[in-house]
């Protein structure tokens, strides 16, 4: 038998770099520096709130410190899903009432039109398609949650969601045995890379610093310390999600979640008109170890998945090497949504950490006492909610330093949440591995003894991972 992982290209970050090539260095560090704001973290969040800060207040000093290059991490690691999905909005609902979670979610449907309208204003071509997100279901359990979701969305305000049944779901994508589907318009499909590579250029343009190749060992007040200087600034801002574990007293803030795809060689006509996917839509399930697809610009399937979910010790990867089990189970995935597709060949695999917080809610903080900011612990959405988070990073040192005053960003619920750390190891390592075994029998129970009541076993790990 041919092994899915044979002739794949492993690693090499991701496939989205091996499409448009790796990034020029920018100068590291030259020795201790001073600023109004430093920024630690070149991925989405860093930038887009050194790019909102410097529009707001063009007179600000601002220099991001990014210890690889910009888009090393998830920001050029995704799926290429821009959707109005949030960690914790459900969580927030509870705390802080219906209402303030409606505002939050109408925040991130805009957010989702926000992106593609300021990469439109900087010019930069992200192969974006506003094509929306559609979530499938294809056993009885997942029609059940899928029609319970849709009702849960319509009721935080999302009245331009559609419900599908097999033949509606079949008109947008032939899903295999798919029995229905939710679709949001407010998603679209982009390049991650080409992304964020724009995004940094257009940061350094107005004029930000960009010092890469520099790892920020330790964060505290007014001080950014790395090997080869501090950088001191009133403001010093967290944005390093998945990889927040590295820094001195973080290990255990948000646990960097693995999540791996694999990208296909490029489809013929007839093998996309074999299963449609003319609108480009994002695709997901609604599984409980749920995937996520798109159709990329040059006419392939990127698919993802959680393989191995963490590594112990909160360690990261080198890359994005990916194992062979993981690769053959996401052509697994493949092929049973896409049947006529189980030949085609896999031409890239890779990896990379998502941060997730212990109740799973992803929080935008400013402490005022400190001048300590952070944002992020985005569990897998934060494409989208990195932009939201950074303009709201702007607006709380705008409002904090006296240049204005508070706005609707500063008011959402999500802001300045606290949470509790997460266990030591082993007790980390045993918790998030046994959580996706239980997950992944879930699932399998559900294809193989099909019923329409979802798995006591994957409402057992919700509770115990603290999910719901």
């Amino acid at each position: 038998m041919n092994s899915a992982a044979s002739g794949v290209v492993n690693g090499g970050i991701s496939f989205w770099y091996a499409d448009d090539g790796l990034p020029a260095p920018r100068e590291p560090l030259a020795g201790d520096a001073t600023a109004d704001v430093v920024i630690v973290g070149g991925g989405y969040t860093g930038l887009w709130t050194a790019y909102y800060l410097k529009k707001a207040a063009p007179f600000l000093r601002i220099t991001v410190l990014e210890q690889r290059f910009c888009g090393y991490g998830a920001s050029g690691r995704n799926g290429g899903w821009l959707y109005n999905g949030i960690a914790g909005r459900d969580r927030y609902a509870r705390l802080h009432g219906h209402e303030a979670a409606v505002r939050l979610q109408k925040a991130m449907n805009e957010t989702v039109a926000e992106v593609v309208r300021a990469a439109e204003e900087e010019g930069i071509d992200a192969d974006v398609r506003v094509g929306g997100v559609l979530e499938v279901a294809y056993t009885p359990a997942q029609l059940a949650r899928l029609k319970a979701f849709h009702e849960h969305e319509l009721s935080f305000g999302e009245k331009d969601r559609e419900l599908y049944g097999a033949r509606g779901t079949a008109e947008r994508i032939r899903v295999a045995h798919a029995v229905g589907s939710s679709w949001t318009p407010h998603g679209a499909r982009l390049q991650p890379v080409k992304l964020v590579k724009g995004l940094a250029a257009a940061v350094e343009a107005l004029g930000v610093t960009i010092h890469e190749g520099t790892p920020v060992t330790e964060i505290r007040p007014k001080h950014a310390v790395t090997p080869y200087g501090t950088v001191r600034a009133p403001y010093v801002l967290r944005c390093t999600e998945g990889f927040t574990a590295s820094l001195k007293g973080q290990r255990r803030t948000w646990l960097p979640m693995n999540s791996s795809m694999i990208a296909t060689e490029p489809l013929t006509d007839a093998q996309w008109a074999e299963i449609g996917w003319e609108g480009c839509e994002a695709l997901g399930d609604m599984a409980h170890a749920y995937m996520y697809a798109q159709r990329t610009a040059d006419g392939r399937i990127a698919l993802g998945g959680r393989g191995v979910p963490y590594r112990f010790g909160s360690r990261t990867d080198n890359d994005g090497r990916t194992q062979a089990a993981t690769v053959e189970a996401l052509h697994d995935i493949l092929a049973r949504f896409f049947p006529s597709l189980a030949g085609v060949r896999v031409a890239h695999a890779w990896s990379g950490v998502l941060g997730v917080p212990r109740d799973w809610c992803a929080t935008v903080t400013l402490d005022r006492a400190t001048g300590l900011g952070w944002a992020g612990g985005y569990v897998g959405s934060g494409v989208a909610t990195a932009n939201l988070a950074a303009r709201t990073l702007r607006d709380l040192v705008q409002q904090d330093s006296g240049q204005a005053g508070g706005s609707d960003l500063t008011e959402l619920p999500w802001v300045n949440h606290r949470v509790r750390k997460w266990e030591p190891e082993p007790l980390r390592w045993l918790g998030v591995h046994g959580m996706y075994t239980t997950y992944r029998a879930a699932d399998r129970r559900e294809l193989t003894a099909p019923a329409a009541e979802s798995s006591k076993l994957a409402q057992f790990a919700d509770r115990v991972a603290g999910r719901h």
